[in-house]
């Protein structure tokens, strides 16, 4: 600092504006070097953070089967070992034994949550009330390829490499005792131009999670945060579907067609009602010929709290594609957390299969869920008050 201090005064006496700029750029780049150091985010706390967190720009999602003799003592040695990769990790240090060290880096943002499948509840009993495997709905179309698994990670960050990494090291410290049963990656933008957190939009267009209770308040945390058995309160459920979107039909329409689909404007997410994203909506609005606005198979009526009983969830969403050949498949995996499956996601889910007007376009071929454990002190780890 003193070094630059001195260049900085002969600077302003010989040119005055040069040593003003220079003084301006070192300023700039010390308040991007904070900004960097803040992108560390801390893995401890009373729940796991990414839950509450904006969607990562890249994520990887790992489910995992149990081998056979994998027992409540050896998942409990997991998840000591989960925590500790975890904590070295997200730091930006390498986990104990890693074999690629210079792929650990600072400031990637990087999260890592972790789930709990219905086989782990079979072992160590006391299941979160309302859990248990969702059934198949009418319009599924399920492949075992992206359904189920007793075990999840759902890792994320702002760079793909390190996703990689942390995906590599963590499925490594499972080999004794639980093999990988699928992986989905997934892509999320949920920066503005400006640089401020948006909503984001999947690959139909769609501004995507705009009901969402906000993060830090009691409608979040009504929502979100299980309380019961004690081992769970903190903690939430997940439910993951991958849907595959059919973009070439999609984009036959035109464009009033699509927004009506969804009961909002393409352009800027607010209700058909409305102008502007977070407007509520008015369901009982009619047009100049007496039609419903927001016709009755929108889905955004058919999700609203207010036409479910007051049911909320809390969404999030990855986009993705695979290629496979020449061939592509573009999709979405859906991500809802809520406090109880049964209680909350399900009702919903049965109204949308039953008439949502996006089934058209929309085929879900991949289901799981998981019990996601509270967060951990730095003294603590993973689960332990359901292991320990």
């Amino acid at each position: 600092m003193l070094g630059y201090a001195g260049v900085a005064v002969a600077g302003a006496v010989a040119g005055g504006a040069g040593g003003v700029a220079a003084a301006r750029r070192a300023d700039d780049a010390s308040h991007q070097a904070a900004e960097m150091v803040a992108r560390d985010i801390s893995p401890y706390g009373e729940h796991q953070p990414a839950i509450a967190a904006l969607s990562p720009k890249h994520a990887e999602l790992v489910a995992l089967n149990l081998l056979p003799g994998t027992n409540k003592a050896a998942l409990g040695r997991l998840m000591r070992l989960w925590t500790a990769d975890i904590v070295a990790l997200t730091a930006g240090r390498p986990a104990p034994g890693d074999t690629a060290p210079e792929l650990a880096v600072p400031n990637a943002a990087l999260t890592v949550t972790v789930g709990l499948g219905a086989r782990v509840f079979a072992l160590t009993g006391s299941k979160p009330a309302g859990f248990d495997d969702l059934p198949v709905m009418r319009h599924d179309r399920l492949q075992a390829a992206w359904s189920g698994g007793d075990l999840l990670l759902l890792v994320g960050a702002d760079d793909a490499v390190s996703v990689v990494h942390a995906v590599r090291r963590l499925v490594a410290d499972a080999a004794p005792f639980a093999r990988p049963a699928w992986r989905q990656t997934g892509f999320w933008n949920g920066t503005g131009p400006d640089g401020q957190p948006v909503t984001g939009r999947n690959l139909f267009g769609q501004v995507d999670g705009t009901g969402n209770p906000a993060p830090g308040t009691p409608d979040f945390d009504a929502t979100v945060w299980a309380d019961t058995p004690d081992w769970f309160r903190g903690g939430t459920t997940l439910v993951v579907r991958r849907i595959k979107l059919n973009l070439d039909t999609w984009d036959e329409l035109t464009r009033s067609e699509q927004e009506r689909a969804v009961g909002r404007k393409l352009s800027t997410g607010a209700p058909l009602t409305g102008s502007a994203e977070h407007d509520e909506l008015d369901i009982e609005a009619r047009d100049a010929d007496g039609r419903l606005v927001i016709a009755e198979n929108a889905h955004a009526r058919l999700s609203h709290h207010s036409e479910n009983d007051g049911r909320r969830i809390f969404r999030k969403g990855l986009n993705y594609v695979q290629d496979t050949g020449p061939t592509r498949e573009n999709g979405l995996i859906f991500l809802s957390y809520q406090a109880d499956v049964a209680g909350q996601f399900l009702p919903l889910l049965a109204r949308l299969d039953a008439s949502d007007a996006l089934n058209e376009w929309t085929t879900t071929i991949g289901s799981a869920v998981f019990a996601l454990p509270p967060g951990f002190t730095e003294s603590g780890w993973l689960a332990q008050a359901l292991l320990g």
